[in-house]
Protein backbone atom coordinates (compact mmCIF):
# COMPACT_ATOMS: atom_id res chain seq x y z
CA UNK A 1 0.00 0.00 0.00
CA UNK A 2 1.43 3.35 -1.06
CA UNK A 3 0.67 6.42 1.05
CA UNK A 4 0.75 9.87 -0.52
CA UNK A 5 0.67 13.37 0.92
CA UNK A 6 -2.65 14.94 0.02
CA UNK A 7 -1.26 18.42 0.55
CA UNK A 8 1.11 17.83 -2.36
CA UNK A 9 -0.89 15.51 -4.60
CA UNK A 10 -4.25 17.18 -4.10
CA UNK A 11 -3.27 20.81 -3.72
CA UNK A 12 -6.45 22.00 -5.42
CA UNK A 13 -8.55 20.06 -2.92
CA UNK A 14 -10.98 22.83 -2.01
CA UNK A 15 -9.21 23.38 1.30
CA UNK A 16 -10.86 26.77 1.20
CA UNK A 17 -14.20 24.98 1.31
CA UNK A 18 -15.85 27.81 3.21
CA UNK A 19 -15.25 30.19 0.26
CA UNK A 20 -16.79 27.59 -2.05
CA UNK A 21 -19.74 27.20 0.30
CA UNK A 22 -20.47 30.93 0.21
CA UNK A 23 -21.22 30.79 -3.50
CA UNK A 24 -22.50 27.24 -3.89
CA UNK A 25 -24.39 26.52 -0.67
CA UNK A 26 -27.89 25.11 -1.03
CA UNK A 27 -27.22 23.97 -4.58
CA UNK A 28 -29.81 21.29 -5.35
CA UNK A 29 -28.30 17.96 -6.35
CA UNK A 30 -30.81 16.08 -8.48
CA UNK A 31 -28.60 13.08 -9.23
CA UNK A 32 -29.61 11.25 -6.03
CA UNK A 33 -31.82 8.24 -6.79
CA UNK A 34 -33.52 5.60 -4.64
CA UNK A 35 -30.30 3.78 -3.77
CA UNK A 36 -27.43 5.41 -5.59
CA UNK A 37 -26.35 8.60 -7.35
CA UNK A 38 -26.62 8.79 -11.13
CA UNK A 39 -26.55 11.89 -13.32
CA UNK A 40 -25.73 13.48 -16.64
CA UNK A 41 -22.27 15.00 -16.79
CA UNK A 42 -22.32 18.78 -16.70
CA UNK A 43 -26.05 18.80 -15.98
CA UNK A 44 -26.55 17.30 -12.53
CA UNK A 45 -23.16 15.71 -11.89
CA UNK A 46 -19.76 17.38 -11.93
CA UNK A 47 -16.58 17.66 -9.87
CA UNK A 48 -18.09 20.09 -7.37
CA UNK A 49 -21.01 17.74 -6.73
CA UNK A 50 -18.65 14.77 -6.38
CA UNK A 51 -16.54 16.76 -3.90
CA UNK A 52 -19.61 17.68 -1.86
CA UNK A 53 -20.90 14.11 -1.85
CA UNK A 54 -17.50 12.77 -0.78
CA UNK A 55 -17.24 15.30 2.01
CA UNK A 56 -20.80 14.82 3.25
CA UNK A 57 -20.45 11.04 3.11
CA UNK A 58 -17.21 11.09 5.10
CA UNK A 59 -18.47 13.59 7.68
CA UNK A 60 -21.65 11.64 8.35
CA UNK A 61 -19.93 8.25 8.56
CA UNK A 62 -17.18 9.59 10.81
CA UNK A 63 -19.74 11.16 13.14
CA UNK A 64 -21.65 7.86 13.34
CA UNK A 65 -18.58 5.68 13.90
CA UNK A 66 -19.16 5.19 17.64
CA UNK A 67 -22.63 3.76 17.00
CA UNK A 68 -21.65 1.64 14.00
CA UNK A 69 -21.58 -2.15 14.17
CA UNK A 70 -18.11 -3.29 15.28
CA UNK A 71 -17.11 0.34 15.85
CA UNK A 72 -14.06 -0.64 17.91
CA UNK A 73 -12.46 -2.30 14.87
CA UNK A 74 -13.40 0.29 12.23
CA UNK A 75 -10.61 2.30 10.65
CA UNK A 76 -10.94 6.03 9.98
CA UNK A 77 -10.93 5.43 6.25
CA UNK A 78 -13.12 5.14 3.18
CA UNK A 79 -12.26 2.93 0.21
CA UNK A 80 -12.92 4.24 -3.28
CA UNK A 81 -12.64 2.89 -6.80
CA UNK A 82 -13.94 3.78 -10.24
CA UNK A 83 -14.89 2.18 -13.52
CA UNK A 84 -13.20 2.80 -16.86
CA UNK A 85 -15.36 5.72 -18.09
CA UNK A 86 -13.35 8.70 -19.21
CA UNK A 87 -14.99 10.90 -16.54
CA UNK A 88 -14.65 8.45 -13.65
CA UNK A 89 -11.08 9.15 -12.53
CA UNK A 90 -11.73 12.91 -12.40
CA UNK A 91 -14.91 12.45 -10.36
CA UNK A 92 -13.12 9.98 -8.09
CA UNK A 93 -10.35 12.48 -7.37
CA UNK A 94 -12.95 15.16 -6.58
CA UNK A 95 -14.68 12.80 -4.13
CA UNK A 96 -11.29 11.99 -2.57
CA UNK A 97 -10.67 15.70 -2.00
CA UNK A 98 -13.99 15.90 -0.19
CA UNK A 99 -13.25 12.87 1.97
CA UNK A 100 -9.82 14.00 3.13
CA UNK A 101 -11.09 17.54 3.77
CA UNK A 102 -13.52 15.89 6.20
CA UNK A 103 -10.50 14.48 8.05
CA UNK A 104 -11.03 10.89 6.86
CA UNK A 105 -8.34 8.78 5.19
CA UNK A 106 -8.79 7.25 1.74
CA UNK A 107 -7.81 3.86 0.34
CA UNK A 108 -7.74 4.37 -3.43
CA UNK A 109 -8.33 1.04 -5.21
CA UNK A 110 -7.78 2.44 -8.70
CA UNK A 111 -9.91 1.09 -11.54
CA UNK A 112 -12.36 -1.44 -10.11
CA UNK A 113 -15.73 -3.08 -10.40
CA UNK A 114 -18.36 -2.25 -7.81
CA UNK A 115 -17.98 -5.59 -6.05
CA UNK A 116 -14.30 -4.83 -5.40
CA UNK A 117 -15.39 -1.81 -3.36
CA UNK A 118 -17.87 -4.01 -1.48
CA UNK A 119 -15.10 -6.48 -0.72
CA UNK A 120 -12.53 -3.85 0.28
CA UNK A 121 -14.93 -2.01 2.57
CA UNK A 122 -15.24 -5.09 4.76
CA UNK A 123 -11.71 -6.40 4.23
CA UNK A 124 -10.09 -3.12 5.33
CA UNK A 125 -12.75 -2.54 8.03
CA UNK A 126 -13.43 0.87 6.55
CA UNK A 127 -16.15 3.34 7.48
CA UNK A 128 -17.59 2.93 4.00
CA UNK A 129 -16.89 2.68 0.32
CA UNK A 130 -17.58 4.49 -2.96
CA UNK A 131 -17.58 3.20 -6.52
CA UNK A 132 -17.69 5.87 -9.22
CA UNK A 133 -19.69 4.29 -12.04
CA UNK A 134 -22.70 4.70 -14.27
CA UNK A 135 -22.78 0.96 -14.98
CA UNK A 136 -24.77 0.51 -18.21
CA UNK A 137 -25.99 4.09 -18.67
CA UNK A 138 -25.07 6.21 -21.74
CA UNK A 139 -21.53 7.53 -22.04
CA UNK A 140 -22.50 11.07 -20.96
CA UNK A 141 -23.63 9.78 -17.54
CA UNK A 142 -21.81 8.80 -14.39
CA UNK A 143 -22.59 8.23 -10.73
CA UNK A 144 -21.55 7.02 -7.31
CA UNK A 145 -22.53 3.88 -5.42
CA UNK A 146 -22.11 4.12 -1.66
CA UNK A 147 -21.88 1.57 1.14
CA UNK A 148 -21.27 1.97 4.83
CA UNK A 149 -19.34 -0.22 7.30
CA UNK A 150 -19.56 -3.95 6.70
CA UNK A 151 -20.48 -3.24 3.05
CA UNK A 152 -24.02 -2.38 4.14
CA UNK A 153 -26.14 -0.53 1.61
CA UNK A 154 -27.19 3.09 1.88
CA UNK A 155 -30.53 4.00 0.39
CA UNK A 156 -32.89 6.97 0.44
CA UNK A 157 -34.41 5.84 3.73
CA UNK A 158 -31.18 4.70 5.40
CA UNK A 159 -28.82 7.66 5.12
CA UNK A 160 -28.68 8.68 1.47
CA UNK A 161 -31.15 11.52 2.06
CA UNK A 162 -28.99 12.83 4.91
CA UNK A 163 -25.92 12.81 2.66
CA UNK A 164 -27.85 14.66 -0.04
CA UNK A 165 -29.08 17.28 2.42
CA UNK A 166 -25.60 17.97 3.82
CA UNK A 167 -24.04 18.01 0.34
CA UNK A 168 -26.64 20.54 -0.82
CA UNK A 169 -26.35 22.80 2.23
CA UNK A 170 -22.55 22.72 2.24
CA UNK A 171 -22.41 23.35 6.00
CA UNK A 172 -19.41 21.11 6.53
CA UNK A 173 -17.63 20.79 9.86
CA UNK A 174 -14.00 21.88 9.92
CA UNK A 175 -11.76 18.84 10.36
CA UNK A 176 -8.85 18.87 12.82
CA UNK A 177 -6.55 17.61 10.06
CA UNK A 178 -6.64 16.59 6.44
CA UNK A 179 -6.89 12.88 5.77
CA UNK A 180 -4.22 10.81 4.04
CA UNK A 181 -4.53 8.96 0.72
CA UNK A 182 -3.10 5.46 0.25
CA UNK A 183 -3.15 3.60 -3.05
CA UNK A 184 -3.99 -0.09 -2.88
CA UNK A 185 -4.29 -1.76 -6.28
CA UNK A 186 -3.39 -5.31 -5.22
CA UNK A 187 -6.39 -7.58 -5.90
CA UNK A 188 -4.92 -10.74 -4.35
CA UNK A 189 -7.20 -10.88 -1.29
CA UNK A 190 -10.28 -10.23 -3.43
CA UNK A 191 -9.35 -12.99 -5.90
CA UNK A 192 -8.63 -15.35 -2.98
CA UNK A 193 -12.13 -14.70 -1.67
CA UNK A 194 -13.81 -15.35 -5.03
CA UNK A 195 -11.98 -18.64 -5.47
CA UNK A 196 -13.38 -19.96 -2.19
CA UNK A 197 -16.79 -20.30 -3.81
CA UNK A 198 -15.80 -23.24 -6.01
CA UNK A 199 -13.88 -26.50 -5.82
CA UNK A 200 -11.46 -26.33 -8.73
CA UNK A 201 -10.68 -30.05 -8.40
CA UNK A 202 -14.18 -30.75 -9.69
CA UNK A 203 -13.82 -28.73 -12.89
CA UNK A 204 -13.80 -30.58 -16.22
CA UNK A 205 -12.53 -29.25 -19.56
CA UNK A 206 -14.72 -26.33 -20.62
CA UNK A 207 -14.39 -23.64 -23.24
CA UNK A 208 -15.99 -20.36 -22.21
CA UNK A 209 -16.50 -17.01 -23.93
CA UNK A 210 -16.18 -13.95 -21.72
CA UNK A 211 -17.32 -10.57 -23.06
CA UNK A 212 -16.18 -7.72 -20.80
CA UNK A 213 -17.74 -5.08 -23.08
CA UNK A 214 -14.57 -2.95 -22.82
CA UNK A 215 -15.68 -2.24 -19.25
CA UNK A 216 -13.84 -2.82 -15.99
CA UNK A 217 -14.10 -6.63 -15.87
CA UNK A 218 -11.06 -7.52 -18.00
CA UNK A 219 -8.30 -7.27 -15.37
CA UNK A 220 -10.30 -9.32 -12.87
CA UNK A 221 -11.06 -11.98 -15.49
CA UNK A 222 -7.34 -12.18 -16.27
CA UNK A 223 -6.49 -12.71 -12.60
CA UNK A 224 -9.13 -15.42 -12.23
CA UNK A 225 -7.84 -17.10 -15.37
CA UNK A 226 -4.32 -17.11 -13.90
CA UNK A 227 -5.57 -18.58 -10.65
CA UNK A 228 -7.54 -21.31 -12.46
CA UNK A 229 -4.45 -22.17 -14.50
CA UNK A 230 -2.29 -22.30 -11.37
CA UNK A 231 -4.69 -24.84 -9.89
CA UNK A 232 -4.66 -26.92 -13.06
CA UNK A 233 -8.29 -26.23 -13.92
CA UNK A 234 -8.91 -27.16 -17.60
CA UNK A 235 -10.79 -23.97 -18.48
CA UNK A 236 -10.13 -22.30 -21.84
CA UNK A 237 -11.20 -18.66 -22.18
CA UNK A 238 -12.09 -16.80 -25.36
CA UNK A 239 -12.10 -13.08 -24.55
CA UNK A 240 -14.31 -10.62 -26.43
CA UNK A 241 -14.12 -6.80 -26.17
CA UNK A 242 -11.73 -7.52 -23.35
CA UNK A 243 -9.55 -4.44 -22.94
CA UNK A 244 -10.96 -1.66 -20.73
CA UNK A 245 -11.73 1.38 -22.89
CA UNK A 246 -13.75 4.31 -21.56
CA UNK A 247 -14.78 5.34 -25.07
CA UNK A 248 -16.69 2.03 -25.38
CA UNK A 249 -15.76 1.38 -29.03
CA UNK A 250 -18.14 -1.57 -29.20
CA UNK A 251 -21.06 0.19 -27.53
CA UNK A 252 -22.11 0.73 -23.93
CA UNK A 253 -21.63 -2.55 -22.03
CA UNK A 254 -25.26 -3.44 -21.44
CA UNK A 255 -26.21 -7.02 -22.36
CA UNK A 256 -29.87 -6.22 -21.67
CA UNK A 257 -29.86 -4.49 -25.08
CA UNK A 258 -30.62 -7.17 -27.68
CA UNK A 259 -28.08 -5.87 -30.20
CA UNK A 260 -25.32 -6.06 -27.60
CA UNK A 261 -25.80 -9.80 -27.20
CA UNK A 262 -24.76 -10.62 -30.75
CA UNK A 263 -21.00 -10.47 -30.19
CA UNK A 264 -21.21 -12.95 -27.32
CA UNK A 265 -23.61 -15.22 -29.21
CA UNK A 266 -21.44 -15.29 -32.33
CA UNK A 267 -18.28 -15.97 -30.33
CA UNK A 268 -19.94 -18.92 -28.60
CA UNK A 269 -21.11 -20.37 -31.92
CA UNK A 270 -17.88 -19.77 -33.83
CA UNK A 271 -15.70 -21.22 -31.09
CA UNK A 272 -18.11 -24.05 -30.20
CA UNK A 273 -17.94 -22.89 -26.61
CA UNK A 274 -19.72 -24.49 -23.66
CA UNK A 275 -20.80 -21.20 -22.11
CA UNK A 276 -20.99 -17.47 -22.80
CA UNK A 277 -20.60 -14.79 -20.14
CA UNK A 278 -21.14 -11.04 -20.50
CA UNK A 279 -20.86 -8.15 -18.06
CA UNK A 280 -22.07 -4.60 -17.72
CA UNK A 281 -19.61 -1.75 -17.18
CA UNK A 282 -18.91 -2.23 -13.47
CA UNK A 283 -19.49 -6.02 -13.66
CA UNK A 284 -21.91 -6.22 -10.77
CA UNK A 285 -24.22 -8.12 -13.13
CA UNK A 286 -23.47 -11.39 -14.91
CA UNK A 287 -25.34 -12.53 -18.04
CA UNK A 288 -25.14 -16.11 -19.31
CA UNK A 289 -25.49 -17.71 -22.74
CA UNK A 290 -25.85 -21.44 -23.39
CA UNK A 291 -23.68 -23.51 -25.74
CA UNK A 292 -25.91 -22.51 -28.68
CA UNK A 293 -25.31 -18.85 -28.00
CA UNK A 294 -28.83 -18.35 -26.64
CA UNK A 295 -29.27 -15.75 -23.90
CA UNK A 296 -30.74 -17.19 -20.69
CA UNK A 297 -33.17 -14.89 -18.88
CA UNK A 298 -31.97 -13.92 -15.41
CA UNK A 299 -34.90 -15.39 -13.50
CA UNK A 300 -33.94 -18.91 -14.61
CA UNK A 301 -30.36 -18.33 -13.46
CA UNK A 302 -31.77 -17.32 -10.07
CA UNK A 303 -33.61 -20.64 -9.93
CA UNK A 304 -30.54 -22.59 -11.02
CA UNK A 305 -28.29 -21.00 -8.40
CA UNK A 306 -30.99 -21.34 -5.72
CA UNK A 307 -31.15 -25.07 -6.44
CA UNK A 308 -27.36 -25.36 -6.26
CA UNK A 309 -27.20 -23.60 -2.90
CA UNK A 310 -30.08 -25.65 -1.45
CA UNK A 311 -28.26 -28.86 -2.38
CA UNK A 312 -25.36 -27.71 -0.21
CA UNK A 313 -27.39 -25.85 2.44
CA UNK A 314 -30.50 -27.87 3.28
CA UNK A 315 -33.43 -25.73 4.43
CA UNK A 316 -31.65 -22.46 3.71
CA UNK A 317 -33.46 -19.22 3.01
CA UNK A 318 -33.42 -17.89 -0.56
CA UNK A 319 -34.39 -14.30 -1.35
CA UNK A 320 -35.91 -13.30 -4.70
CA UNK A 321 -37.83 -10.38 -6.18
CA UNK A 322 -41.50 -10.39 -7.28
CA UNK A 323 -41.09 -9.61 -10.98
CA UNK A 324 -40.82 -13.26 -12.09
CA UNK A 325 -41.21 -15.89 -9.40
CA UNK A 326 -43.07 -19.06 -10.44
CA UNK A 327 -39.93 -21.05 -11.26
CA UNK A 328 -37.91 -19.80 -8.29
CA UNK A 329 -40.67 -20.54 -5.80
CA UNK A 330 -41.16 -24.03 -7.24
CA UNK A 331 -37.43 -24.80 -6.98
CA UNK A 332 -37.26 -23.53 -3.39
CA UNK A 333 -40.28 -25.69 -2.48
CA UNK A 334 -38.74 -28.76 -4.17
CA UNK A 335 -35.51 -28.18 -2.24
CA UNK A 336 -37.30 -27.66 1.11
CA UNK A 337 -35.87 -24.18 1.32
CA UNK A 338 -37.36 -21.04 2.83
CA UNK A 339 -38.81 -18.69 0.21
CA UNK A 340 -38.31 -15.04 1.16
CA UNK A 341 -39.64 -12.39 -1.22
CA UNK A 342 -38.19 -8.88 -1.34
CA UNK A 343 -38.77 -5.66 -3.18
CA UNK A 344 -36.44 -5.26 -6.17
CA UNK A 345 -33.26 -3.26 -5.68
CA UNK A 346 -29.96 -4.07 -4.04
CA UNK A 347 -30.56 -2.21 -0.76
CA UNK A 348 -33.84 -4.05 -0.20
CA UNK A 349 -32.50 -7.49 -1.16
CA UNK A 350 -29.44 -7.11 1.06
CA UNK A 351 -31.47 -6.02 4.06
CA UNK A 352 -33.92 -8.91 3.70
CA UNK A 353 -31.03 -11.36 3.28
CA UNK A 354 -29.41 -10.13 6.48
CA UNK A 355 -32.70 -10.35 8.38
CA UNK A 356 -33.41 -13.89 7.16
CA UNK A 357 -29.82 -15.13 7.08
CA UNK A 358 -30.34 -16.17 3.46
CA UNK A 359 -27.46 -17.97 1.78
CA UNK A 360 -28.31 -16.53 -1.64
CA UNK A 361 -30.49 -13.88 -3.20
CA UNK A 362 -31.20 -13.19 -6.84
CA UNK A 363 -32.94 -10.72 -9.09
CA UNK A 364 -34.07 -11.37 -12.64
CA UNK A 365 -32.03 -8.29 -13.64
CA UNK A 366 -28.88 -10.46 -13.26
CA UNK A 367 -27.92 -9.24 -9.80
CA UNK A 368 -26.86 -12.13 -7.59
CA UNK A 369 -26.18 -11.76 -3.85
CA UNK A 370 -24.22 -14.05 -1.55
CA UNK A 371 -24.19 -14.38 2.23
CA UNK A 372 -20.48 -15.24 2.08
CA UNK A 373 -19.74 -12.12 0.05
CA UNK A 374 -20.95 -9.77 2.79
CA UNK A 375 -24.53 -10.18 1.51
CA UNK A 376 -23.45 -8.21 -1.56
CA UNK A 377 -23.90 -8.74 -5.28
CA UNK A 378 -21.13 -10.08 -7.48
CA UNK A 379 -20.84 -10.57 -11.21
CA UNK A 380 -17.87 -12.92 -10.92
CA UNK A 381 -19.23 -15.49 -8.46
CA UNK A 382 -22.20 -16.57 -10.66
CA UNK A 383 -20.10 -17.71 -13.61
CA UNK A 384 -17.63 -19.47 -11.33
CA UNK A 385 -20.53 -21.36 -9.74
CA UNK A 386 -21.92 -22.12 -13.19
CA UNK A 387 -18.74 -23.73 -14.50
CA UNK A 388 -18.69 -25.85 -11.34
CA UNK A 389 -22.34 -26.84 -11.97
CA UNK A 390 -21.62 -27.76 -15.60
CA UNK A 391 -18.70 -29.85 -14.39
CA UNK A 392 -20.44 -31.69 -11.55
CA UNK A 393 -23.72 -32.36 -13.40
CA UNK A 394 -22.26 -33.16 -16.80
CA UNK A 395 -25.04 -31.05 -18.29
CA UNK A 396 -25.00 -28.02 -20.54
CA UNK A 397 -26.49 -24.77 -19.33
CA UNK A 398 -29.36 -25.34 -21.74
CA UNK A 399 -30.06 -28.74 -20.21
CA UNK A 400 -30.02 -27.19 -16.74
CA UNK A 401 -32.61 -24.52 -17.57
CA UNK A 402 -34.63 -25.59 -20.63
CA UNK A 403 -36.98 -27.82 -18.67
CA UNK A 404 -37.63 -24.97 -16.23
CA UNK A 405 -38.24 -22.53 -19.08
CA UNK A 406 -40.87 -24.89 -20.53
CA UNK A 407 -42.49 -25.38 -17.13
CA UNK A 408 -42.66 -21.65 -16.39
CA UNK A 409 -42.31 -19.59 -19.59
CA UNK A 410 -41.94 -15.82 -19.19
CA UNK A 411 -41.98 -12.78 -21.44
CA UNK A 412 -38.69 -11.31 -20.29
CA UNK A 413 -38.73 -7.72 -19.11
CA UNK A 414 -40.52 -5.37 -21.52
CA UNK A 415 -39.83 -1.66 -21.04
CA UNK A 416 -42.13 1.23 -21.96
CA UNK A 417 -41.75 4.99 -22.03
CA UNK A 418 -44.77 6.92 -20.77
CA UNK A 419 -45.77 9.97 -22.79
CA UNK A 420 -49.27 10.82 -21.60
CA UNK A 421 -49.72 9.42 -18.10
CA UNK A 422 -47.65 8.80 -14.97
CA UNK A 423 -46.56 5.37 -13.80
CA UNK A 424 -48.96 5.59 -10.84
CA UNK A 425 -51.86 6.34 -13.18
CA UNK A 426 -50.93 3.42 -15.44
CA UNK A 427 -50.69 1.01 -12.49
CA UNK A 428 -54.05 2.13 -11.10
CA UNK A 429 -55.67 1.84 -14.53
CA UNK A 430 -54.37 -1.65 -15.29
CA UNK A 431 -55.54 -2.87 -11.89
CA UNK A 432 -59.00 -1.57 -12.68
CA UNK A 433 -58.86 -3.13 -16.17
CA UNK A 434 -58.32 -6.62 -14.73
CA UNK A 435 -60.43 -6.20 -11.58
CA UNK A 436 -63.35 -8.29 -12.84
CA UNK A 437 -61.06 -11.34 -13.04
CA UNK A 438 -60.49 -11.16 -9.25
CA UNK A 439 -56.74 -11.82 -9.30
CA UNK A 440 -54.57 -12.13 -6.21
CA UNK A 441 -52.93 -8.74 -5.72
CA UNK A 442 -49.54 -7.81 -4.32
CA UNK A 443 -48.11 -4.29 -4.15
CA UNK A 444 -44.71 -5.07 -2.61
CA UNK A 445 -43.01 -3.78 -5.75
CA UNK A 446 -45.25 -2.03 -8.24
CA UNK A 447 -48.33 -4.14 -8.95
CA UNK A 448 -48.43 -7.94 -9.21
CA UNK A 449 -51.65 -9.65 -10.26
CA UNK A 450 -51.88 -13.46 -10.18
CA UNK A 451 -54.69 -15.20 -12.05
CA UNK A 452 -53.76 -18.77 -11.12
CA UNK A 453 -52.30 -19.95 -14.41
CA UNK A 454 -50.58 -16.69 -15.24
CA UNK A 455 -49.43 -13.49 -13.58
CA UNK A 456 -47.77 -10.20 -14.33
CA UNK A 457 -45.80 -7.54 -12.52
CA UNK A 458 -45.67 -3.92 -13.63
CA UNK A 459 -43.49 -1.36 -11.90
CA UNK A 460 -41.75 1.95 -12.39
CA UNK A 461 -37.97 1.78 -12.78
CA UNK A 462 -35.95 3.12 -9.84
CA UNK A 463 -33.17 4.36 -12.10
CA UNK A 464 -34.70 5.27 -15.48
CA UNK A 465 -37.90 7.01 -16.74
CA UNK A 466 -39.48 3.70 -17.71
CA UNK A 467 -42.22 1.33 -16.67
CA UNK A 468 -41.29 -2.36 -16.71
CA UNK A 469 -43.58 -5.30 -17.45
CA UNK A 470 -43.02 -9.02 -16.81
CA UNK A 471 -45.52 -11.77 -17.59
CA UNK A 472 -45.27 -15.50 -16.84
CA UNK A 473 -47.45 -18.60 -17.03
CA UNK A 474 -47.49 -22.13 -15.70
CA UNK A 475 -46.43 -24.17 -18.70
CA UNK A 476 -48.60 -22.39 -21.28
CA UNK A 477 -46.71 -20.69 -24.12
CA UNK A 478 -49.93 -19.86 -25.99
CA UNK A 479 -51.41 -18.15 -22.94
CA UNK A 480 -48.15 -16.23 -22.48
CA UNK A 481 -48.26 -14.97 -26.07
CA UNK A 482 -51.94 -14.04 -25.74
CA UNK A 483 -51.57 -12.10 -22.50
CA UNK A 484 -48.35 -10.39 -23.62
CA UNK A 485 -50.06 -9.14 -26.77
CA UNK A 486 -53.14 -8.06 -24.79
CA UNK A 487 -51.23 -6.00 -22.23
CA UNK A 488 -48.87 -4.48 -24.79
CA UNK A 489 -51.87 -3.36 -26.84
CA UNK A 490 -53.58 -1.94 -23.77
CA UNK A 491 -50.42 -0.01 -22.78
CA UNK A 492 -50.10 1.35 -26.32
CA UNK A 493 -53.67 2.65 -26.05
CA UNK A 494 -52.63 4.49 -22.87
CA UNK A 495 -49.81 6.19 -24.76
CA UNK A 496 -46.97 3.92 -23.56
CA UNK A 497 -44.26 3.35 -26.14
CA UNK A 498 -41.94 0.37 -26.33
CA UNK A 499 -38.49 1.50 -25.13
Amino acid sequence: MTTSNPANNLSNNAANANDSNDTLAHRAITSFKAYDIRGELGVNLDEDIAYRIGRAFAQILASQKSTSQGADTLQNSIVIGCDIRDSSETLKQAAIRGIIDAGVDVIDLGMTGTEEVYFATSYYQALGGIEVTASHNPINYNGLKLVREGSRPISADSGLADIQQLAEQGTFAKAAKVGQVAEQHDKTAYIDHLMRFIDTDKLVPLKIVINSGNGSAGPTVDLLEQRLQQRGAPIEMIKVHHNPDGSFPNGIPNPMILANRESTKQAVIENKADLGIAFDGDFDRCFLFDNKGEFVEGSYIVGMLAQAFLQKNAGAAIVYDPRVLYNTEAIIAEGDGQAVISKSGHSFIKQIMRESGAVYGGEMSAHHYFRDFFYCDSGMIPWLLTIELLSTTGKTLGQLVDERISAYPSSGEINFKLTQTSSDEIIDAIEAYFSTDNPDKNTLDGLSLDFGQWRFNIRASNTEPLIRLNIETKGDEALLAEKTAQIKQWLAEQGAQLA
